[in-house]
């Protein structure tokens, strides 16, 4: 079970964009990766350019409030407004289990969640908690991997 674009309208109350039925195949902090079908989320420098994710795929993404969305930015992309990204990691990544814990079929597709610095996302007790949460997914997925074929 994918995450949807519409699990997100739920969890972020500031947002823009189209809010369409929309299934998000993978989940990245960094633009220069491949992400089909994906939401960024540009959470440092390091990140990459907007529209370099765009380029690799990227179908929406989570943007820091008070930060300028590029002018090339299409009026229907889907962008989620947040204080604080370990904030709406952990938001997103809790809901995602929740969703994931409920679903009875063993073998389905599942979101790829792509983060490469996961030592700025345990800056504080909060956050080491998406480690956690990420260290979960990543074992659903293993078990999906075994099961199938």
């Amino acid at each position: 079970m994918y995450l949807a674009l519409n699990d997100l309208v739920h969890l972020f109350s500031e947002k823009q964009g189209v809010q369409d039925d929309m299934l998000f195949y993978t989940m990245s902090d960094q633009a220069n990766v491949a992400q089909p079908r994906g939401l960024f989320l540009p959470i440092n420098e390091e990140s990459g350019e907007l529209s370099e994710a765009i380029a690799n795929g990227a179908i929406a993404a989570v943007w820091e409030q008070g930060k300028k969305l590029p002018r090339y930015t299409p009026n229907h992309f889907p962008v989620f407004i947040t204080d604080d990204y370990s904030e709406a990691i952990g938001k997103i990544l809790n809901y995602y289990i929740e969703k994931l814990d409920g679903e009875t079929d063993k073998i389905m597709d599942i979101t790829n969640i792509k983060f490469s610095n996961k030592k700025l996302l345990n800056k504080n007790k909060e956050s080491y908690d998406i480690a956690v949460m990420l260290k979960m997914i990543a074992d659903r997925c293993e078990d999906n991997t075994e099961r199938r074929g």
